[in-house]
């Protein structure tokens, strides 16, 4: 009797390979998004309350990707997915604010100036966790259909 291939599913596909990188940096991210905006909200709210939301907002949203990616069912998928794409419209909105009116930034956030403060990592990692999910989506359709 013939072995048939291991199928690749949404779980075993974010544990290995670039799969685990994507979660791998995403948790960091999410990890000095959160305690760089609670520090900043705990001892320098009133100087730039925007800029500290904002930057909380992130790091909720890179928590919500992470968990998202690295879980399995199509719930979580959806959750990844919709958490990529506002992290993507958030980094684009705030990044082209930041530059058109700065005075409204007085201090940095993850997204500021399209994320130049973190190597520009916060603009490319959606576009990553999107291809990536976009990857996994097709991995589990294939996996059906040969079930």
């Amino acid at each position: 009797m013939p072995e048939s291939a291991p199928q690749t599913t949404a779980t075993s596909a974010s544990r290995t390979g670039p799969g685990r990188v994507l979660v791998a940096v995403y948790a960091v991210f999410a990890l000095a998004a959160t305690a760089r905006a609670a520090v900043q909200i705990l001892t320098r709210f009133d100087e730039a309350p925007l800029a500290y939301l904002l930057s909380a907002l992130a790091g909720v949203v890179y928590i919500v990707a992470t968990v998202g990616i690295a879980r399995s069912g199509r719930t979580s998928h959806r959750v990844a997915m919709v958490s990529c794409a506002v992290e993507l419209a958030g980094v684009l909105v705030v990044g082209s604010f930041s530059l058109l009116d700065p005075a409204a930034f007085p201090d940095d956030t993850v997204w500021s100036r399209f994320g130049s403060g973190y190597l520009f990592i916060p603009l490319v990692l959606p576009v990553l966790g999107l291809l990536w999910l976009r990857h996994v989506a097709r991995l589990d359709r294939a996996a059906e259909r040969s079930a």
